[in-house]
Formats: structure tokens, sequence, C-alpha cells
């Protein structure tokens, strides 16, 4: 009996994914912010009518600072936004602005979409991130697998997909 080569194809090694330098992530981060402004003024627009018939107050007047109202509407915004950005995670792995460049939302090993838990933690701690000058951002630059904070804490990461074949 003679042993014959094994002639099945092998797999094709998949190249390890590339990660998602830090400008690009800022330039979807810019991006990105134009339809949440939009969302943030649909938001403003409703208190602010809200305010005027519901509260009887003349809608030239300002919403007090620091009003319990006030955090409502700061509140809402942020978890609008999140929603925003969350459920494009959730559904493609991209919001609008990452399309451009090709980002997208995996969980670290890229084996799974990550959880609803998770893109919460991520879209929370980056939040932090940037009230802090955009620190968790910039840590990419240093970190050896280029994560950012919000990256570690969430278990996610940003890969940059390859040029489609033409």
């Amino acid at each position: 009996m003679s042993a014959e080569p094994d002639t099945a194809p092998a797999p094709l090694a998949l190249p390890a994914p590339r990660h998602a330098f830090v400008g690009w992530r800022l330039l979807a981060l810019f991006y990105d912010a134009w339809p949440v402004l939009a969302l943030w003024m649909l938001i403003s627009v409703a208190f602010t009518l809200g305010y005027t018939y519901l509260g009887h107050h003349d809608s030239h007047q300002n919403i007090a600072p620091f009003s319990a109202l006030q955090w409502l509407l700061w509140l809402s915004c942020w978890v609008v936004a999140g929603l925003y950005a969350t459920v494009s995670w959730r559904r493609g792995g991209q919001t609008l602005g990452m399309r451009p460049w090709r980002i997208v939302v995996t969980s670290v090993h890229g084996q799974h979409q990550p959880s609803r838990k998770a893109l919460w933690l991520r879209y929370a701690v980056g939040t932090l991130s940037l009230l802090c000058a955009g620190l968790g951002f910039w840590w990419a630059w240093f970190d050896r697998d280029r994560l950012t904070w919000h990256d570690r804490a969430s278990g996610t990461r940003i890969i940059r997909n390859p040029r489609p074949a033409r």
C-alpha cells in the first residue's frame, strides 16, 4: 500500500487584521460629530418647546443653569449619541463616520460581535477619554496593541478593512 500525499488544498491564511491608525479614528469621530449634532439640535428643540408650552414660560427665556431640566437635557443628548453609536456598531460594526475609512469595531479576538454591554462600556469610557482632552485616544500611540482606553475596557478594538477588489 503506497501512501499518497494529501492533496487537499491548504486553508487560506487570513491576513492579520490591520490596526486602525489614530488619525482615521479621529477623522471618523469628526465625521460622526455632524449627525450627532443634528440629533442634539432636535432634542434641544423638543426641550425648548416642552419648556415653553408645558411650563408656560417665554420661549426667549433660557433654561435655568444647573436646573434639573438642564441636567436632563445633557443626559438625553448623551444617551441619544450613545444610541447612535452603539446601534451602529451593533448592526454593522461601523458608524457613518467609520465607513469612508473602512474601520470596524470588533471584539478583541475578532471572532464575534461585541455585546451591547461591551459597546455601552466602550461608549462611556470613550466619553470619559474625550473629557480628559482625548488622552484615551492618544494612548493608542503608545499601546503595544494600538488599543485605546475604551478598547481595553470593553474588550473591543477597531480594525481597518482592506480595500475591496475592483
